[in-house]
């Protein structure tokens, strides 16, 4: 019996090996790419895109935050907290939006909706005035900056989940700190100040955010910054010179290792930026995001291949340009803006860029079929002489 079943056991491994070398050998990459409109205004940014591609972003048209459907379909604004602006940052697969209002006093608060974008709460401050959301985890921790007790300084913060608590996440030794994104392990990434002022670096935390490490830079760059944080600890952004009269200089996209204070340039061009990386390592971001005179363009970085978005047949026959890519979810699906030509008001538009999979060729399911039925007739006899 034993044989018997080591047998099968080895006709099913062969099998299953078959199914799997030979769908992603019938499958074409293409890529298909949408406009997500505006709010009646001229213009249209995406920030965030969860699995189901619901996308959330902000336009001119009533100046307030936007989110859309499952692939990106239908665009509605979202709420204030009383005042007359709002902002999204992120959203999470259950629709979860956070970001920042005016409120009716004035001041710029933190805040989180319910499922879907529904309903608006304030996250309130670290006991100043001011506060802003960036990022939000799929158990509604949101992490961003906030103004302290008599707007002394500006640090970094993580809540509990769905928003509950605001807990001040401290600095590398600097007076300054900002979080920009939380995984489902409560690990954040953000900048922060350090005592080797003005340097700014990139920092990650632990789980809940306990505990701040100094990602460094590259290259002997003097400031780094962490822009987004996948479910296996891996950090992507960038790093270079600032200084307050040129800005930015030789910016070099990086990642980390998982879990990990080791960072490594991703091989993009300098003058390039990482913003979003998915649970498969796949980051996207912008090229010369900070080079004056030149043209913007968008790159996925995935397995080791840099493929520039711009150049894309799809993109260019629709008449897309100057893309700068933010977000991507599970599924490969990015988002951004660029100029769209043609488009009314000669703004920048919000695009959805997803991946296709070509079905498999007949023949290729004939002959699934074919095995299908060989592994049939295997059972059966095995059965038989068990």
């Amino acid at each position: 019996m034993s044989k018997n079943l080591s047998r099968l056991k080895c006709i099913t491994i062969s099998f299953t090996g078959m199914l799997a070398a030979s769908i992603p050998a019938a499958a074409a990459a293409e890529w298909s790419i949408v406009g997500l409109g505006t709010l009646g205004g001229t213009y249209s940014v995406a920030q965030a895109i969860n699995d189901s591609g619901q996308v959330v972003g902000n336009g001119n048209g009533v100046d307030r935050a936007f989110i859309t459907g499952a692939n990106g379909i239908g665009m509605s604004y979202l709420d204030t907290l009383g005042g007359t602006r709002s902002f999204a940052s992120d959203i999470n697969n259950a629709g979860q939006v956070a970001g920042y209002s005016f409120t009716d006093t004035g001041d710029l608060h933190a805040f989180i909706t319910g499922p879907n974008g529904v309903g608006m709460s304030d996250l309130g401050t670290l006991g100043g005035d001011y506060s802003i959301a960036y990022g939000i985890n799929n158990f509604g921790q949101v992490v961003g900056v906030s103004s302290t007790a008599g707007n002394a300084a500006y640090h970094a913060f993580i809540t509990g989940p769905n928003g509950v608590g605001m807990t001040d996440l401290g600095t590398l030794s600097g007076d300054y700190s900002a979080a920009y994104s939380i995984n489902d392990s409560g690990q954040v990434t953000g900048v922060s100040s350090t005592s080797d002022a003005p340097a700014q670096h990139a920092f990650i935390t632990g789980a809940n955010g306990i505990g701040m490490t100094d990602l460094t830079t590259l290259n002997g760059a003097t400031d780094s910054i962490g822009r987004a944080i996948n479910n296996s600890g891996q950090v992507v952004g960038f790093s270079g010179f600032y200084n307050d009269f040129t800005g930015y200089q030789l910016v070099e996209a990086f990642i980390s290792d998982a879990g990990s204070s080791n960072i490594s340039g991703l091989g993009t061009p300098i003058d390039s930026r990482a913003d979003a990386i998915n649970d498969m390592g796949q980051v996207v971001g912008g090229i010369n995001s900070y080079c004056d005179n030149c043209i913007r363009s968008a790159f996925l970085y995935s397995e080791g291949t840099i493929t520039d978005l711009s150049l894309l047949a799809p993109v260019v026959e629709a008449g897309w340009s100057e893309l700068s890519a933010v977000g991507i979810n599970n599924h490969g699906q990015i988002i951004g803006w660029g100029h769209l030509e043609g488009a009314p008001g000669g703004g920048s538009r919000a695009f959805l860029l997803s991946p296709i999979v070509a079905v498999p060729e007949p023949a290729t399911y004939a002959m699934l079929l074919a095995g299908l039925g060989l592994l049939g007739f295997v059972l059966r006899r095995r059965q038989q002489t068990i």
